[in-house]
């Protein structure tokens, strides 16, 4: 696998995962701690991106 391949999946699956953090904050029955964990996972993502990507 490229860097390149690798940034275009790592930029689709932060994108998956924005999604997923509106939908959870639109519903009221979401957990806080489940909306924390995607959150923390997205900026996982968004810092190996812009590691890779330097």
């Amino acid at each position: 696998m490229t860097i390149a391949s690798h940034l275009v999946e790592l930029r689709r699956k932060h994108e998956t995962l924005s999604e997923m953090v509106e939908q959870a904050q639109r519903s009221p029955a979401t957990d806080a701690l489940k909306i924390a964990d995607l959150k923390k996972q997205k900026l996982r993502l968004k810092e190996e991106i812009e590691r890779l990507s330097h």
